[in-house]
């Protein structure tokens, strides 16, 4: 099940977990956009900003996500919540 994180059952603003994938829009319609995934968080309740390893390139950047962007839980599984399923992942150091 993929929703974005900006839904409802994440409350208010955006979410994630080390492990979950960040998807952002191309720039222009029809434009790839590129991915990566949550490597480190920094705020033990999931808010941005995030560590991100990049697919396209390897490296890993400190990511604000912007209004393109949207994030999968590869761990979610239908009737799951993964407030309840899994506790916050490793926090970056800072």
């Amino acid at each position: 099940m993929t929703m974005n994180a900006h839904s409802p059952a994440y409350g208010h603003g955006i979410h994630a977990e080390v492990g979950d994938r960040i998807v952002v829009g191309g720039p222009t319609v029809g434009t790839p956009g590129r991915d990566g995934e949550v490597i480190a968080l920094h705020h033990e309740d999931g808010t941005p900003p995030y560590d991100v390893r990049w697919s396209d390139t390897g490296r890993t950047t400190v990511f604000f996500p912007g209004p393109d962007a949207h994030i999968r839980h590869p761990h979610d599984g239908p009737g799951t919540s993964r407030h309840d399923a899994r506790p916050y992942g490793a926090i970056a150091s800072r």
